[in-house]
């Protein structure tokens, strides 16, 4: 253990020079962040490795942790000082849906980053109902409605059909539902009284954690999953599935993973807070600069087993700007894994409306809300002021340009109308958001028992 005066030292001497003459000193330089295995922790990966953590004066250490309710309550319990969680989790805790806790984030990870699998039984079956190109390949986007007839020949067979994602609140759950709903399939509800999300469910979905995702269909508990890479691209490599669909093509760069601290530690170590925003932006940009030049190193870094431990073919496939989605239909999407571009790791206070929306549509949130409720809530949790700050000095210090900041930004992104099912999703609006979406509660409804009133 460093003495203080040693501390002091070091992290002076780490400091940056512009950093110096501001006389910006962590509160606490040695710090111990959380992550799972998967792509989307490569931010916090190459900030360590390209030394931008030690450029602040923090001494950081990474741990891969066994879940995302493993890293939350270790967060909330100060075991880790922060962490990579899900979108959803520094919301859901924060107004109390599962472990209670003031989390706030100043850094979104990631755009984009998942897809959603089925097993190679389904999609023999799914491919019966799914149009197909002029050389015999599937059309995509490949809707839920060529699922259906799957779910509903099992149902009359008294099956029940059991599909994966990651969390409760987590992107998977929301982009899995999403494209359920908007396939017709019903992937069930959440209440007070039943927290399972299965209530009047044609899909039963489940939590699994990520990296065992591929053994859990293989092993037919599962039939289906939607996970981050490099689970569905493992599923391809393993020949035992098959990903239908991308998140990309879901909902056209969406956010996916936040860092997250607690709001106590922001209070506490304001510096630190900012200090560590900084050196995760310039990782994201590394990761994204000159076209993806950095990609193939990314790739091999990631591949090492502190990290995501997945052979280095099996990361590639998604992150150097391709998909595979059968077996040798590999395809073009350079904007799979977005990191630094369109504004990627600006903090929207509009991203966390929407995955406040989906908590309230599939009963998460019990109660209807005022939209005045959803602009409570995101301000509280996502913290653009940090990011700013934290951006302004980078831009002084020349490591990224003024046109990559949206300074202007009140918070919220122009109506965004790029998703499957075609419906526009305005951040200002968010009931009557909910109102036009087909499956789910809306107005006062809510869930009672094993249905829906309101």
């Amino acid at each position: 253990m460093k003495t203080l005066f040693g501390a002091m030292a070091a992290s002076i001497l780490a400091l940056s020079a512009a950093n110096a003459q501001e006389m910006i000193f962590p509160e606490k330089d040695e710090l111990k962040f959380g992550f799972i295995k998967l792509t989307d922790m490569a931010p916090l990966a190459i900030a360590y490795e390209k030394g931008y953590f030690e450029n602040e004066g923090l001494f950081v250490t990474l741990e891969a942790q066994a879940n995302w309710k493993v890293l939350l309550d270790r967060v909330i319990d100060g075991q880790l000082d922060g962490a990579h969680m899900l979108a959803g989790q520094p919301l859901a805790a924060t107004i109390g849906f599962g472990t209670e806790a003031h989390i706030v984030t100043p850094f979104s990870m990631d755009l984009n980053g998942n897809g959603i699998t089925v097993s190679n039984e389904i999609w023999a079956e799914m491919k019966k109902h799914i149009p197909h190109d002029a050389d015999g390949k599937p059309i995509h986007p490949i809707s839920a409605a060529a699922l259906k007839p799957v779910v509903e020949k099992y149902k009359a067979e008294g099956k029940p059909f059991n599909m994966g994602m990651v969390f409760p609140v987590s992107t998977h759950n929301y982009e899995l539902r999403y494209w359920l709903a908007a396939g017709g399939l019903k992937p069930g509800f959440y209440s007070p009284d039943n927290v399972s999300g299965q209530i009047g469910a044609d899909v039963l979905l489940s939590v699994t954690p990520p990296p065992q995702m591929p053994a859990t269909m293989e092993a037919g508990t599962i039939y289906g999953y939607c996970v981050g890479e490099p689970w569905n691209q493992q599923a391809v490599f393993k020949g035992i599935g098959v990903p239908v669909i991308t998140d990309y093509e879901i909902w056209k760069d969406n956010p996916e993973k936040v860092f997250g601290l607690t709001k106590e530690f922001t209070d506490e170590n304001p510096n630190t807070t900012l200090l560590l925003t900084k050196a995760l932006i310039r990782a994201a940009k590394w990761l994204d600069e000159n076209d993806n030049a950095n990609r193939p190193e990314a790739v091999e870094i990631l591949s090492r087993p502190e990290y995501v431990g997945a052979d280095y073919e099996v990361i590639a496939a998604s992150m150097t700007g391709t998909f595979e989605y059968e077996k040798g239909d590999k395809r073009a999407v350079p904007d799979f894994n977005v990191f630094y571009r369109y504004n990627a790791t600006y903090p929207f206070y509009s991203d966390a409306v929407w995955y406040l929306t989906q908590m309230r549509r599939w009963g998460q949130i019990a109660e209807a809300k005022p939209d005045s409720w959803y602009d409570e809530v995101a301000k509280s949790v996502y913290r653009p002021d940090i990011y700013l700050k934290a951006a302004k000095i980078l831009v002084e210090e020349g490591h990224i340009d003024a046109a990559d900041v949206p300074w202007d930004s009140d918070g919220y992104k122009a109506p965004q109308s790029q998703f499957l099912d075609g419906v526009t999703y305005d951040g200002k609006a968010p009931n009557a958001y909910l109102e036009k979406l087909t499956i789910g509660l809306k107005g006062e409804q809510k869930v009672v028992g094993n249905g829906v009133e309101g």
